[in-house]
């Protein structure tokens, strides 16, 4: 089966400015773990742009949950101070 996929692997036309990386991992002498990454700049580039997206989103909803919180302070305070009268 190895060989199968080494053969697809070498099939596949390559980027000229492609970033590879090749990976492989052994424990004792029973298991061994290969591991390869391809990425051109323009794939760096795009998944910088998505992190930073799902960044940005994250923070929005962190925000808006304060804000929340802080509203809900703000009518309970409310609450009390029209009971107490």
């Amino acid at each position: 089966m190895p060989d199968v996929q080494d053969n697809h692997a070498r099939d596949v036309s390559s980027h000229p400015e492609e970033i590879r990386a090749d990976c492989e991992l052994r424990l004792g002498n029973l298991v061994t773990v290969n591991a390869s990454a391809r990425i051109t700049p323009a794939g760096v580039i795009s998944a910088g742009i998505a992190a930073a997206a799902i960044i940005l989103a994250v923070g929005f909803l962190v925000s808006s949950r304060d804000g929340r919180n802080a509203r809900r302070e703000l009518d309970e305070r409310e609450i009390r101070r029209l009971r107490d009268r």
